[in-house]
């Protein structure tokens, strides 16, 4: 790390810390040449997500976008935005493992998984417009499924 002051790249750690409950590490540092003291922060990089659509489109990943297509499936429903928010936190963190890119159906999927155990009216929601609903046969169809997941 070069030193702020003289810009010596010869600088030691006296202190170090976790910071932001634990998300980075404060650093104390002094120059070995002028004697300077400074700070540092260190963090993990996050490498980008990148969504790839059903037609090969490829968009950054917006955990809001997801947030949003939630809440309006719980308009109404006894799901607070807490919940909301942990379950976009629990898709991200789960997309994340499969690599930097991922495919739009399996956010989708799991958003069905996590809505289905939260709130069985707002997964029928958003598994309408997810799953392109059309005819009342769909939702029926969709009833069943749900409670052969309920029985198991």
């Amino acid at each position: 790390m070069r030193c702020p002051k003289c810009l010596a790249d010869d600088t030691k750690v006296i202190d170090s810390r976790e910071a932001e409950e634990g998300t980075t590490i404060r650093r104390r540092r002094s120059c070995v040449a002028c004697t300077h003291r400074f700070t540092t922060y260190e963090r993990a990089e996050e490498v980008p997500l990148t969504v790839v659509k059903s037609n090969g489109q490829r968009e950054p990943f917006d955990r809001s976008k997801l947030v949003a297509g939630v809440t309006a499936a719980c308009k109404g429903r006894p799901v607070t935005t807490e919940q909301i928010d942990h379950l976009g936190e629990a898709v991200e963190d789960e997309v994340r493992l499969q690599g930097p890119e991922v495919p739009a159906q399996l956010i989708g999927v799991e958003v069905l998984d996590r809505l289905r155990r939260l709130d069985e009216v707002a997964y029928l929601r958003f598994a309408s417009v997810y799953k392109g609903f059309d005819a009342a046969a769909d939702f029926q169809r969709e009833l069943v499924l749900l409670k052969k997941l309920q029985e198991s």
